[in-house]
């Protein structure tokens, strides 16, 4: 594996796939919520679904998971996921990826460490809250805030941080399409939701990998 040791002055993280995976709570959190619609009678939400539309905004997952709603439908049933995924996730949190914490304590000691998701307010909070992670992060940032794309977000940890050579780490190509458009080098976080062809400075099978590499 190639080392990218002494080339990058701070790592920014995605959040789902990366740093942890939520995916099987906010499965029942969803199912509770749409449960409380009368016009999702029979609605079946599985980690399937919810897997594939990790990484998206949270707009555009329920555009992509509901299409037939009317606008207003769709609306009342994304606040209803909204609420029920921070309550149940405020219970039962998410599983973090092996050897997260110890990792992120040793590239904390030569790297500013961040955290850009696409998520909504709250959810970045919740899991550094759950987990006691606020040590390891000098900031984050999401799409919940102002409603920016990605890339947009991405930068502005990039210009508000002064960062001179930081790195982006994610686990699908929107990931690497929105580090690439705010000019920021990618490593592919292969165990994720999914897939990167080519383009990425570095793969990595296991999120402690990057102990090796940076």
């Amino acid at each position: 594996m190639e080392s990218l040791k002494g080339k990058f002055d701070s790592i920014i993280f995605d959040l789902d796939g990366t740093l942890w995976d939520s995916t099987e709570t906010i499965t029942r959190a969803w199912q509770t919520a749409i449960d409380q619609a009368p016009y999702m009678a029979g609605e079946v939400m599985t980690r399937e679904r919810v897997r594939s539309i990790t990484g998206m905004t949270y707009d555009t997952i329920f555009m992509k998971l509901f299409p037939t709603l009317d606008e207003q439908q769709r609306a009342e049933v994304q606040k209803l996921c909204s609420v029920a995924e921070l309550d149940i996730l405020h219970k039962q949190g998410g599983e973090l990826y092996p050897n997260l914490a110890d990792t992120l304590t040793y590239l904390g000691k030569n790297y500013k460490l961040y955290i850009v998701s696409n998520c909504q307010s709250g959810y970045i909070e919740l899991f550094l809250d759950l987990h006691s992670m606020h040590p390891h992060f000098l900031a984050h940032q999401c799409y919940g805030t102002k409603g920016n794309p990605k890339a947009d977000n991405i930068r502005d940890i990039v210009n508000d941080h002064n960062l001179q050579a930081p790195v982006y780490v994610g686990d699908t190509m929107g990931d690497y399409d929105s580090a690439t458009k705010a000019g920021v080098p990618f490593i592919f976080a292969s165990y994720g939701f999914g897939k990167v062809e080519s383009g990425m400075v570095a793969t990595i099978n296991h999120f402690e990998e990057l102990k090796d590499i940076l």
